[in-house]
């Protein structure tokens, strides 16, 4: 049985924002751990899935935004690994939807050793470039981070499950 999956300075990238989004990563899918242990019920977990999903592509376009700002040379390459990861995860969905698997543990451990995984090696990678490189002026910063929260706003107003700022 797995535990619960705590956030430590580890996987700190050094960009707040990016941190805090990182951060509602982890706590969603602690709610879907907790979902699963409490036995809430499919629609439940699919109810939270659907939400880590729909946060997770949020995350992943506001993060590209910043990778391109930057001028991150693996912007390329980090696109395709989180459009790979979109891809595996509608295609689960649409096989728990139709009945062919279930939300379980082995989910969650996948969603858990992805998240550290890319983290700690992919999402490293550009917060080491920005620093190194001075790549990310405050301006850019402050404008990228005006914008990731008038998004997150925005999709707020859509789902009141929602509570990062």
């Amino acid at each position: 049985m797995t535990k619960e999956f705590k956030w430590s300075d580890e996987y700190s990238v050094g960009i707040d924002e990016i941190d805090e989004q990182h951060k509602t990563l982890f706590t969603l899918i602690n709610r879907l751990h907790q979902a699963i242990m409490h036995r809430e019920g499919s629609a439940a977990c699919v109810g939270i899935l659907n939400e880590l999903v729909d946060y997770t592509r949020i995350h992943f376009s506001l993060e590209q935004t910043l990778m391109r700002v930057g001028g991150y040379p693996e912007y390329e390459k980090h696109c395709g690994l989180h459009k790979a990861l979109v891809d595996e995860v509608e295609a689960l969905q649409q096989k728990i939807a139709s009945g062919q698997a279930a939300i379980s543990f082995e989910l969650l451990q996948f969603l858990r050793n992805w998240l550290t995984r890319h983290i700690l090696g992919e999402d490293m990678k550009y917060g080491m470039f920005f620093k190194q490189h001075g790549q990310l002026q405050q301006q850019n910063v402050d404008d990228w981070t005006e914008q990731s929260r008038d998004a997150m706003s925005k999709h707020k107003k859509k789902s009141s499950w929602w509570k990062f700022w």
